[in-house]
């Protein structure tokens, strides 16, 4: 859910009236533009400018209202780049109005084509059902600028706005200006090298404050990174009003207040009987109270319908429970009041996706309330009230291991009420979602090139909810094909003789781990070599990951979550053969932190009574490796690649 928590604006329109949006309703651009541009041809984009301007003001009929501004001007210099930048979409809200656009192409040769209203076309999505309003260039050659910008009016947003400024190409020079009445205090932070925003202490009869970077490198995208979280961003908030000496106004203590009494005001006894009928056939027992939350969660996920659209239907508790039907806020209603009627403790949690924007704990704003979990303090887990897909004890990975703004609530007599405090989201240790292996193998004495497989496979944690709360529902060739699938990785023309799944039942998800028992045949794994044989013993593991780097790690490397994978492999040897190079099944990188390990791949081996046993294990005990331990971590990750590629030799005998 993107939650938007907009403070009352009614003390602002007290004063100040008649400071409407001078800069942004006179800015133009100028006539003849004059840019410099590469001389290094090799580069097939440039940012020569780029500038973005917010101005809070007074319209003219006394509303408080906010005005953008966003003027760009980009040389291309690449084929690729010009079909890509051929069209330049405007934006539409239902909330905003367009005021101006213009837009220009501004030739190698300095030729400026102003672009009339016939190229300012407008497109239908059917997905959404809106018209869009884009720019449509022509003529665009090599070493061309494209120019343009737009001026919107629309409601104002000023508790938390993020501002990303760095892209994939390199910027000459990016400006940012924000404008507001002379009694609202805006306050600013940048992150991932930003320089800091500036007042500008000349302005007179309103406040001014500027961010200008030049010269601003490109962040490409790697692998697994948090790209969005790491580009230069700006986050911008109204911190105090002048004129009414109130200040902190957007704090996070009246958005607990706010949240908790729109969350928890109490249901009306229709209501609470439908909740109560709900925990009744959802829950024989409700002794246990975790246990009541696996059921309850699974029911919900399983028996209600989330809806992307808004209507009063979807967020009424009571036509909630009636129709099975809600949205984001039915959700939480939905889970609120279920609680609540079984006194179970918890807290709200409002947090943000650390992949696209990581929470600062440090400066209060609304834009990282993005996303809602629910925390239980007695079992310390949470669960997603709004994620359909996931289950009691494991929301998605990328809300944990990150700050959230944690509501809980106080009561002091008859009065109940709300506090709220930023706290540390415990991300799921590594033990909690495993991959479990347990492999036996024996040749044919007949044919040794074929081997009988017996493998046991369990899923727990992440792992499990992928396919834990539905296996039930596949049957007939879909089920065949899942169980296949797991040999199939292995070996596409396997024969898989009998296969069984255990724990299916949805319910057991966080207590008991699926499990699937495959006997299969298979002649993929060993080749003759001569009078000997090559038995590729790493492939029965499956496929596994090789990573490269050529150059030097720049981003972090994340992962959703933290995770183990146990591997056993017991081969009984053929009679007659030894095996010639076994202590290649010996491997061990694991790196170590304060004493912790947090990343490892341990491989080793024993012969007993003519078994072979292969232990090979791996642990992720980190979800967010900086660019410094990136390469401990890409040799743990490449260990298991490594052990795939291991093939033993048996050699006769004597």
């Amino acid at each position: 859910m993107r939650f938007t928590y907009l403070i009352v604006v009614a003390f602002f329109v007290t004063s100040l009236y008649g400071q409407e949006a001078g800069y942004v309703s006179n800015y133009s651009w100028e006539a003849t533009p004059n840019y410099e541009t590469p001389i290094d041809s090799e580069t097939d984009m440039l940012a020569v400018m780029e500038k973005y301007v917010t101005e809070f003001a007074y319209a003219a009929d006394r509303t408080f209202t906010e005005y953008y501004l966003e003027h760009k001007a980009y040389w291309l210099n690449s084929n690729d780049k010009i079909e890509d930048y051929n069209k330049i979409y405007l934006p539409y809200d239902t909330n905003s109005i367009l005021l101006e656009s213009k837009a220009r192409v501004i030739t190698s040769a300095g030729k400026v084509i102003d672009l009339d209203n016939s190229k300012i076309l407008t497109a239908y999505d059917e997905e959404s059902g809106k018209n869009y309003k884009y720019f449509a260039f022509e003529g665009v050659e090599k070493g061309s600028i494209i120019e343009y910008y737009y001026k919107e009016k629309k409601d104002p947003s000023y508790n938390g706005t993020a501002f990303r400024l760095q892209s994939s190409f390199d910027k000459k020079v990016v400006e940012f200006d924000l404008f507001s009445p002379a009694n609202l205090v805006f306050q600013f932070r940048t992150y991932n090298g930003l320089p800091d925003v500036v007042q500008d202490t000349t302005a007179q009869d309103r406040l001014h404050w500027q961010l200008k970077v030049t010269d601003l490198k490109a962040l490409s995208e790697e692998a697994q990174a948090p790209y969005q979280a790491s580009r230069g961003y700006l986050v911008y908030k109204l911190d105090k009003n002048l004129k009414t000496g109130k200040g902190d106004l957007s704090s996070y203590s009246s958005v607990a207040q706010n949240l908790y009494n729109f969350y928890y005001a109490a249901p009306d006894k229709a209501v609470e009987a439908q909740l109560q009928e709900l925990i009744t056939s959802a829950v024989p027992d409700t002794s246990d109270p975790e246990a009541t939350l696996r059921l309850l969660d699974n029911a919900i996920k399983s028996g209600f319908t989330l809806s992307e659209t808004s209507g009063e239907n979807l967020s009424d508790l009571a036509m909630v429970l009636e129709q099975r039907v809600a949205n984001t806020t039915g959700l939480i209603k939905l889970y609120v009041g279920l609680l609540n009627t079984l006194k179970i403790k918890h807290e709200m949690v409002l947090t943000s996706d650390r992949q696209q924007l990581r929470f600062d704990k440090d400066f209060e704003a609304h834009n990282f309330l993005t996303d809602f979990l629910i925390y239980f303090p007695d079992f310390d887990t949470y669960l997603s009230p709004t994620d359909m897909f996931t289950r009691y004890g494991y929301p998605p990975g990328n809300l944990m291991d990150n700050y959230g703004l944690f509501i809980k609530e106080v009561k002091v007599g008859d009065f109940t009420s709300a506090i709220g405090k930023i706290k540390y989201i415990t991300p799921i240790p590594a033990e909690k979602t495993e991959d479990k292996m347990v492999i036996n193998i024996r040749f044919d004495p007949e044919n040794i090139s074929s081997n009988q497989v017996q493998m046991e496979r369990s899923f727990s944690g992440y792992y499990g909810m992928q396919i834990h709360p539905y296996m039930h529902l596949a049957v007939g060739e879909e089920r065949e094909k899942i169980l296949e699938g797991l040999v199939k990785t292995m070996d596409q023309n396997a024969v898989v003789n009998t296969a069984e799944v255990r724990n299916e039942d949805p319910e057991l998800f966080g207590v008991q781990p699926i499990q699937f028992a495959l006997d299969f045949t298979s002649d993929a794994f060993m080749e003759k070599a001569g009078r000997k044989y090559l038995f590729k013993i790493g492939e029965l593991i499956g496929p596994q990951i090789a990573m490269y780097q050529e150059k030097k790690r720049e981003l972090p490397y994340e992962n959703d979550h933290n995770r183990s994978y146990y591997r056993t492999l017991r081969v009984e040897l053929p009679k007659g053969y030894r095996i010639a190079n076994l202590d290649d099944l010996n491997i061990d990188n694991t790196y170590e932190a304060d004493g912790k390990e947090l990343f490892s791949f341990t491989s080793y081996y024993e012969v007993q009574d003519n078994v072979l046993q292969i232990t090979a294990d791996e642990h992720y005990r980190k979800n967010s490796v900086s660019p410094a331990l990136f390469e401990e971590f890409r040799t743990v990750i490449n260990s298991a690649a490594d052990f795939n590629k291991i093939t033993l030799i048996l050699e006769p005998e004597g």
